[in-house]
């Protein structure tokens, strides 16, 4: 009983990271979604409209890349790109700001 309880245990340590970088990519794009329509909802303009399409075109290769995740680095660069989508949709809020 003992030996299954140290398996079980070393199991848990080798598949509970990629599992939480799995479940953290959802989060990441909400947050980028969530900046976007806050973008959106401000003084769009020549300045900030490609920043909103930009934050757009990253959070959808996010999407992309968590839905064909098949290793760790893939759900990496899925976290990464919602950032940087995140990061063009804050550019415009800030741009929007008189």
């Amino acid at each position: 009983m003992r030996r299954f309880g140290i398996v079980l245990t070393l199991a848990l340590i080798v598949v509970a990271p990629s599992l939480a970088l799995a479940f953290t990519c959802p989060v990441v794009i909400k947050q980028a979604e969530d900046l976007i329509k806050k973008a959106e909802t401000g003084k769009v303009n020549a300045e900030t409209k490609p920043l909103i399409d930009e934050a757009k075109k990253q959070v959808a290769e996010a999407k992309a890349h968590h839905d064909t995740a098949k290793s760790k680095r893939d759900h990496g660069e899925a976290v990464r790109k919602a950032k940087v989508a995140a990061a063009f949709a804050e550019e415009a809020i800030v741009l929007q700001i008189p």
